[in-house]
């Protein structure tokens, strides 16, 4: 099983925005801090940005926020957001794969790897995921 960078990092991005949800984060305290390279998390956070994860604001006083709370953000939101299918096969969705003879029961055994893969990462929410000291404060969000 693959998970790809951009996972990796959206998910590291958005819960360094959730470690202090009251104010934006621009792009460079981003990248800087979680040690990511800062074109290509510009590029992740536009996905997260039209999957609605995150919001914007630009100018001076702007920067990113966490589109929803943190405890509403599961990882498999994550992935899709920027991965798409959670699982593929050679890039191709698990949903229509059928094998023939001795193999028949392969595509069934690759479908509960996934199904299995989706109840870990949809029980898993950022909030979940902070350190007990940095956990959201409910009325900071939306806040700034």
């Amino acid at each position: 099983m693959h998970i790809s960078a951009k996972a990796d990092y959206a998910t590291r991005a958005l819960l360094e925005l959730a470690s202090d949800p009251g104010r934006p984060l621009s792009c460079e305290a981003i990248a800087s801090s979680q040690e990511i390279p800062f074109r290509f998390l510009k590029s992740v956070v536009g996905e997260l940005r039209r999957a609605g994860l995150v919001r914007s604001q630009r100018g001076c006083e702007g920067g990113y926020w966490l589109g929803r709370p943190a405890g509403e953000i599961a990882l498999l939101d994550v992935v899709r957001a920027v991965d798409g299918e959670l699982i593929t096969l050679r890039g191709e969705s698990l949903s229509g794969l059928d094998y023939p003879g001795p193999a028949v029961g392969l595509p069934g055994v690759w479908r509960r790897v996934e199904s299995d893969a989706a109840a870990v990462l949809g029980g898993l929410t950022l909030a979940s995921l902070l350190p007990a000291g940095a956990r959201e404060q409910p009325s900071a969000i939306g806040a700034a």
